[in-house]
């Protein structure tokens, strides 16, 4: 055996080394200290929230070339104090998957295939149809003259991919609106 490799071994150089507990250089092999972290070389760092669940974990999202490339617990949160489940720690797939739907697609009623639209023109067509339903299933009052001021033609329910504050929101949008059946993932 080679007296160099021999003198390399991580127990030879804690012993004779300034290292006599092997908790720092005496045990770093050269590998391990060419080694930089998967994250180094990313281009930005986004604060973010788990979407799967009500707790609300903060995440730190690290992106490079307009991708998603790791998702890691925020230590800073106070929820989750740097820990997230297997769900949020694979949130990554959610941007970066090729299955990911990134345009709108529409059916018209008894059409067999899908279309592509634009933005406003699938803004549009939501409004219009949120007015016409409020319009049409307007109730002001009951039939004892009780006021209601409400509507019964539309209802929201979140998505499992929407944090808390998104819900709030669709929640007070939706409640303004006149809208009374409301609903999201976290109390399913």
């Amino acid at each position: 055996m080679d007296t160099r490799t021999l003198l390399q071994w991580p127990i030879i150089r804690q012993l004779t080394g300034d290292d006599p507990f092997g908790r720092g250089n005496a045990v770093t092999s050269e590998a391990t200290a060419s080694m930089t972290p998967r994250t180094a070389d990313a281009d930005s760092v986004a604060n973010s929230v788990c979407p799967y669940c009500a707790v609300g974990c903060a995440q730190l999202v690290y992106g490079k070339d307009g991708r998603v490339m790791h998702v890691e617990g925020d230590a800073n949160s106070p929820v989750s104090r740097g820990r997230l489940c297997p769900k949020g720690a694979a949130s990554e797939q959610l941007g970066n998957s090729p299955l990911r739907q990134t345009t709108i697609r529409y059916r018209a009623p008894y059409a067999t295939e899908w279309t592509d639209l634009d933005y406003d023109t699938a803004l549009d067509m939501i409004a219009d149809r949120v007015l016409e339903a409020r319009r049409n299933h307007w109730e002001d009052a009951d039939d004892e003259g009780n006021t209601l001021r409400r509507t019964m033609g539309f209802a929201s329910l979140g998505g499992a991919t929407l944090d808390n504050e998104e819900n709030y929101l669709i929640k007070k949008l939706f409640t303004a609106a006149g809208a009374v059946q409301l609903e999201n993932q976290a109390r399913i």
